[in-house]
């Protein structure tokens, strides 16, 4: 039986609206994103596969269909940020959690 653990990583206010920021989760680099129109913050790995760094919570947020995305600021590929799919090239994704708010609260879900 596996269980999981709910973090209480941060404060809605330590975020920023429509856009990410990079959180710490154990060892682990997280972009956080938070857009206040859906009430619900995305988190994705912070390591593009593709360009090799640590930037993706510096990514812009687009959508394309029902997908909401973060593109890479280093070559421009799409990241689904339910998932963490690249929209771009199906042989990498980014590693995506679970996550809620609660009362002014976000928290993140670990294995």
């Amino acid at each position: 039986m596996t269980t999981t653990n709910w973090i209480d990583l941060c404060s809605l206010d330590d975020l920023v609206a429509d856009s990410g920021v990079c959180a710490l989760v154990g060892e682990e680099q997280v972009a956080l994103f938070y857009l206040p129109a859906d009430n619900k913050v995305y988190a994705v790995g912070q390591y593009d596969p593709i360009g090799k760094a640590n930037v993706m919570s510096r990514g812009l947020i687009g959508s394309s269909g029902d997908d909401i995305y973060v593109a890479s600021p280093l070559y421009k590929q799409r990241f689904r940020l339910t998932d963490g799919t690249c929209l771009d090239d199906d042989t990498v994704s980014l590693p995506s959690w679970a996550t809620e708010i609660a009362g002014n609260r976000v928290r993140i879900q670990t294995a």
